[in-house]
């Protein structure tokens, strides 16, 4: 059990005392406003960990399980052309396979057909739903191409819409960005680049693209592609990442100026001293994910090594040359990153336009990247994306 997550915790737990289990699903919960997840399928799930917390392949068995039911359902509306019953259906598998897997250590074969079927279910959702527009695309670069998904603004009759790229964080991938916002930005007329960068998703386990500081290689990657399209007013650009994202997004806004707009959502200012001290108490740390996935995610056997390539993951020298508008997301009662670490980036963040919003355990959002309130992050981060890009000329 983890003890980080606190005494009298003011949000929900569905496995009080255990952290990661809690957390994760919170993470699951929160997307149901976008098509995420359901209530029933989420609960059924659960009472059937009840008896088995901290037990993580119990959780990858019964997480397939439901997105094995989900899968087939979705293809057998598919066949009789009941394209939104599809639609629906294939976008839970896919969370659902996708959620079982964060907790799956070592990423063995088995893990890895999981995640190609995830992969499979979010294609053909975006093959049957009625709306956004979701097209497959691959941004190149000097070591190969990071995969993406392209996103279609909506509601908008400009030539050329502002656009904003997207990364996860430590443990988070392109298509669970999808369900952290995506719909609503759409709709306020944002094109979005979903992005598997280094050490994500797709990249590290179909491309061998492991962890690496200089994640500006996939920003730039990402804005080059979008150069190459006549849809986009790259004057109007901006990135948005969330979790360990609160170190890649400053990082390639501070490397590549034609970013117009930042947002960190969650802080990290130095990530390798944050390693350092979860190895000091890893019992009681409170880890996202195994804390294996550090040596699967670097390509490394030790913790040693792990944190060898992790030495550069500091914005001290980088956070000061950012110039662009910038927001930070954090949450009062962060127990992965404190609330110090983020106002002492904000503070050495370069930028003349830039605003902290930390939100309260009174208003909810207090928890890592609003996992415990996600519709009220992803408001206050389209409102200002709005203000800074779209409403500017």
């Amino acid at each position: 059990m983890s003890a980080a997550a606190g005494k009298n915790p003011q949000h929900f737990q569905y496995f009080p005392g255990d952290y990661r289990w809690s957390a994760e699903m919170l993470v699951v919960l929160s997307t149901a406003n976008y098509g995420g997840a359901d209530l029933s399928e989420v609960d059924r799930v659960g009472r059937q960990l009840k008896d088995k917390v901290g037990d993580d392949e119990a959780w990858f068995e019964k997480w397939c399980e439901a997105a094995d039911i989900l899968r087939a359902r979705a293809d057998k509306a598919a066949a009789n052309k009941h394209a939104l019953t599809a639609a629906s259906n294939y976008l839970r598998a896919c969370f659902y396979y996708q959620i079982g897997d964060h907790s799956r250590q070592p990423k063995d074969q088995l893990a890895l057909d999981v995640y190609k079927q995830s992969l499979e279910c979010f294609a053909n959702f975006a093959k049957h739903v009625d709306r956004p527009r979701i097209e497959r695309v691959e941004l190149p670069f000097k070591g190969g191409a990071f995969p993406a998904w392209l996103v279609h603004a909506e509601n908008t009759t400009e030539k050329r819409n502002p656009a904003v790229v997207r990364f996860g964080g430590f443990d988070t991938q392109k298509e669970i960005q999808y369900l952290r916002g995506i719909p609503d930005l759409t709709r306020r007329g944002f094109t979005c680049l979903l992005v598997d960068g280094p050490g994500q998703g797709e990249s590290i386990r179909f491309c061998n693209h492991y962890l690496r500081h200089d994640f500006e290689v996939a920003g730039s990657a990402a804005l080059d592609y979008l150069e190459t399209r006549d849809d986009i007013d790259m004057n109007r650009v901006g990135i948005q990442a969330m979790s360990l994202g609160g170190y890649y997004a400053p990082r390639c806004a501070a490397m590549d100026p034609r970013y117009k707009a930042c947002i960190a959502w969650g802080a990290i200012w130095d990530y390798h001293h944050t390693w350092v001290k979860r190895l000091e108490k890893i019992k009681e740390a409170a880890l996202p994910v195994p804390a294996d996935h550090l040596l699967w995610a670097c390509g490394v056997k030790t913790y040693d090594e792990a944190l060898v390539k992790l030495d550069g993951f500091r914005l001290e020298g980088i956070a000061q040359k950012v110039q662009c508008p910038f927001l930070l997301m954090h949450g009062e009662k962060d127990a992965q990153v404190s609330v110090p670490e983020a106002k002492m980036l904000m503070q050495k963040i370069g930028s003349k336009d830039k605003t902290l919003r930390i939100f309260t355990e009174a208003e909810g959002g207090a928890q890592h990247c609003q996992r415990d309130y996600l519709t009220l992050a992803c408001d206050v981060a389209g409102d200002w994306l709005e203000e800074k890009l779209k409403w500017r000329k």
